[in-house]
């Protein structure tokens, strides 16, 4: 078996940061051992990499992206296979994607379709969460069936009526499945039924530019949706993720039921900690680039978001990757917001925003590897195999230049989308090398890996709970 040595790096996990080697060994890693010890002076290898001055630290883990989905007449702009190749270069080295459940089909289906989109593409590693679009007796069922083999999460929506909308008593329904088999219910949480009247009425008034998409999504909204998801899984006796927390009112429900000592658990994303309503105001139709839900929120919101990652309130920032190109895609909803393919780029870019968050002192260099790293493995069930750096986990690991500068820009990245979320933002930091299992992704500036190399992860059960 191949072996490899880092040397000269600051390893930074979410728990330690130590000035140490890393030996992997058959897409493992070994051991560490301090600079300079006897030991590591000792160890033989087929190649060393050198990360003086540099972070070792592992792999990202996105929890959250939607390659290849269906959405508003259209598909994500990325497949599997250039979109993993995008997450290798920003220093994420497993994603979890949603398999859809299609109305009136089996969750088996579902699954199955997308292993077929993914399978032999994937140039890093992969997992799948489950949407439950159709909740009944039969699906019900089949939840018992996707946890035992490895697909250990849920995902509802109270928002998307007609298309993934599930009422109060199907969340219910799933909730107690839950509860029972030990997956973990993720909660897309908006009043649906609600927002759709406002749409109505915003495109009744002429009120159809991209910005109204915002206005029409309120934060009371979100905010009742997740208090209500909240209930609904304390009378269930189950555990709740709510994904891409946008607001402050929202953060406060979370956090309020953790206070409590209900295990409720929540994510954010990049967009919402970095862009906002004035992004969705840009002139013209430029704000279609900018449409997502839950929606982008006015600035202040921000550090509320800031500090539930600094309190463990929030505890994953995952990207929520679901790009459309800005031509062909996002302008179906020229003149009419509410036709706006919602979702943003994002899958590259989630590890350095993260790391500038470091630089502007929002969170200490061991958060941005827990929220990024080590949270989203123990949340999902991937936990200690990815997200760390220690003996007999596999060899997920980016060497970091913390010093290196960058311009994010369309010009310049990997995602296969027109625009970048991000056009112009300077970034301090930058990933240097990407080994996935030990195998280099990304290295010397150039991809150097392969589609299929990436292969698919069952997962257990949350260690979170």
């Amino acid at each position: 078996m191949s072996r490899t040595v880092i040397h000269g790096g600051l390893v930074v996990t979410a728990s330690d940061e130590i000035h140490a080697d890393v030996l992997i060994e058959g897409g493992r890693v070994v051991a560490l051992a301090a600079h300079g010890a006897d030991v590591a002076a000792g160890w033989s290898a087929d190649r060393r990499i050198d990360a003086t001055g540099k972070y070792v630290i592992p792999g990202g883990v996105d929890a959250h992206t939607h390659m290849e989905m269906p959405f508003g007449g259209t598909y994500a702009a990325d497949t599997f296979e250039t979109g993993t190749r995008a997450a290798a270069w920003g220093g994420t080295t497993t994603i979890v994607d949603f398999a859809i459940q299609g109305i009136g089909r089996s969750l088996q289906e579902g699954l199955d379709a997308w292993h077929t989109k993914a399978d032999g593409k994937c140039a890093v590693d992969y997992a799948f969460h489950m949407i439950l679009s159709d909740v009944n007796k039969s699906s019900l069922k089949e939840m018992d069936r996707l946890v035992a083999e490895g697909v250990t999460s849920f995902k509802l929506f109270m928002a998307y009526p007609g298309v993934f909308y599930s009422d109060d008593g199907q969340i219910l329904r799933a909730m107690q499945r839950a509860s029972g088999n030990g997956g973990l219910i993720m909660m897309h949480a908006e009043n649906g039924i609600a927002i759709d009247v406002l749409v109505e009425q915003a495109l009744a008034e002429g009120r159809t530019d991209p910005r109204h998409h915002g206005d029409v999504r309120k934060v009371a909204l979100e905010a009742e949706a997740t208090h209500r998801a909240i209930q609904l899984a304390r009378v269930a006796g189950s555990p709740l993720y709510v994904v891409h927390v946008s607001a402050d009112e929202a953060v406060a429900e979370i956090a309020a039921a953790r206070h409590q000592g209900f295990p409720v658990f929540g994510e954010t994303c990049p967009q919402y900690l970095f862009l906002s309503t004035d992004n969705l105001a840009e002139p013209g139709f430029e704000g279609a680039k900018y449409v997502c839900s839950t929606p982008l929120r006015p600035r202040e919101h921000q550090e509320a978001l800031w500090r539930g990652l600094r309190n463990n309130e929030l505890q994953v920032v995952s990207t929520d990757h679901c790009p459309f190109c800005f031509t062909g895609q996002k302008d179906l909803g020229r003149g009419d917001f509410s036709k706006i393919p919602n979702g943003l780029p994002g899958v590259e870019n989630r590890m350095d925003l993260l790391h500038q968050a470091v630089v502007d002192g929002h969170i200490s260099r061991r958060r941005w590897i827990d929220i990024a790293c080590a949270s989203p493995a123990r949340m999902f069930g991937l936990h200690p195999r990815k997200g760390t750096i220690a003996p007999g986990a596999d060899a997920d690991i980016v060497v970091y230049d913390p010093e290196a500068e960058q311009v994010l820009s369309a010009a310049t990245h990997h995602m296969n989308v027109d625009y970048s979320a991000y056009e112009g933002k300077r970034i301090t930091g930058r990933v240097e090398t990407v080994l996935s299992r030990g195998v280099p992704v990304i290295e010397g500036g150039a991809y150097v890996g392969r589609a299929g190399h990436g292969t698919y992860v069952p997962r257990g059960l949350s260690h979170c709970l």
